[in-house]
C-alpha cells in the first residue's frame, strides 16, 4: 500500500513544499471525486469514495507539522510510545508546570494580556521544537526526533487549552 507521500508523489521528508502538497491533493481529489462516478456501478462508487477518504486523511496528516512528524517516525519504524513513554527532560517538565500555573492564574483573573503572552510563548516554543524536529527527520534521525515529537504533542495540547481560554474571554 502506498504511503501518504507516495500518494501525492512527494519526497518522504519533513520539509515539504506546501503548494506542491495542495496541488497534488487537488489532482487526486479531481480523479476520485464522487461526481465523476455518478453513473458508475456501486462498486466503482465505493472505491472512489475510499480513495477520496484516503486522500483527505493523507492530506490532513501531511499538512499538519505535528502529524507529519509523527507519521514519518512511524513510517520509519519508530513507535512514538505516546501511551507508555512519558519520560521528558526535567527542563521541559518545569516549563510545562510554569506555563500551567500561568494559565490557571490568567484564567482566574480573566487577563487577556497574560493569555496573549502565554500564547506567544507557546507559539515560539512550538516553532523552535518544529525546527529541531525538521533537522532530525530530514537527517533520518527518527529515534531522536520521536522524543521531540512527544514533547510537541504536549505543546499542541497546551496551545489548545490557551486558545480555549482566549475564546472563553470572547464570550
Amino acid at each position: 500500500m502506498q504511503n501518504h507521500f507516495d500518494l501525492f508523489h512527494l519526497p518522504q521528508h519533513f520539509t515539504i513544499d506546501a503548494s506542491a502538497l495542495d496541488s497534488a491533493y487537488h489532482s487526486v481529489q479531481n480523479q476520485v471525486h464522487p461526481d465523476k462516478f455518478a453513473n458508475a456501478s456501486d462498486a466503482e462508487k465505493r472505491v472512489a469514495m475510499q480513495w477520496a477518504t484516503r486522500a483527505n486523511e493523507a492530506y490532513k496528516t501531511l499538512k499538519s507539522p505535528f502529524k507529519r512528524a509523527a507519521y514519518l517516525c512511524e513510517l520509519n519504524g519508530v513507535d512514538l510510545q505516546t501511551e507508555s513513554n512519558t519520560a521528558m527532560p526535567v527542563a521541559f517538565l518545569m516549563q510545562q508546570m510554569e506555563w500551567r500555573e500561568a494559565l490557571d492564574d490568567a484564567r482566574a483573573r480573566k487577563n487577556r494580556d497574560e493569555l496573549d503572552a502565554l500564547d506567544t510563548a507557546i507559539r515560539s516554543a512550538r516553532k523552535a521544537e518544529l525546527t529541531e524536529i525538521a533537522k532530525l527527520l530530514d537527517a533520518d534521525d527518527f529515534t531522536q526526533a520521536a522524543g521531540l515529537v512527544r514533547q510537541l504533542m504536549f505543546l499542541e495540547k497546551f496551545a489548545d487549552e490557551v486558545s480555549n481560554a482566549l475564546d472563553a474571554l470572547q464570550d
